[in-house]
């Protein structure tokens, strides 16, 4: 929780991205205090809770007029687990004019936090069955406007 006794998001990572969200320029921010656990996770660091930088509007703000004109999209790699927080930088995303994403580890989330999305990728990390870029992983990655799946963009 920040000075200001409003609780924040962390991040770990932040990076500017093109693979993530197919045919999107994306800043992504991976968000620590994962719950999910999925064995052979390539982000445990993202694990702890408490840990990382807090991910505040002004900070996001900051980073979307620096990129202003180049970005179109902003991915959130988890923060389901605090919903008023990820809901309050969905909003201002999607207030700059960019879509938002969020990758989660979980089959289904709040319907809030689905009615701000314009993508969204569904499902825990299953090694024997690979990623987004495996035919037979059990991850979805769907475009939320149109409902399609999009799994075939990541394949190789």
């Amino acid at each position: 929780m920040s000075e200001h006794g409003q609780n924040y998001l962390r991040y770990c990572s932040e990076a500017v991205v093109w693979q993530e969200v197919p045919g999107e320029t994306t800043l992504a921010f991976t968000i620590t205090g994962c719950q999910v656990g999925c064995k052979g996770c390539h982000s445990v660091d993202s694990w702890p809770a408490g840990s990382g930088v807090e991910l505040t509007p002004s900070y996001l703000q900051q980073r979307l007029e620096q990129y202003r004109g180049l970005l179109t999209c902003v991915l959130f790699m988890g923060g389901e687990w605090q919903p008023q927080a990820l809901l309050q930088l969905l909003e201002f995303a999607r207030s700059a004019g960019l879509k938002t994403c969020l990758y989660t580890g979980l089959e289904t989330i709040p319907l809030a936090i689905r009615q701000r999305l314009d993508y969204l990728k569904t499902g825990p990390w299953i090694a024997a069955r690979g990623g987004l870029s495996s035919e037979t992983t059990n991850q979805r990655f769907v475009d939320l406007r149109s409902g399609e799946l999009l799994n075939v963009r990541f394949l190789n």
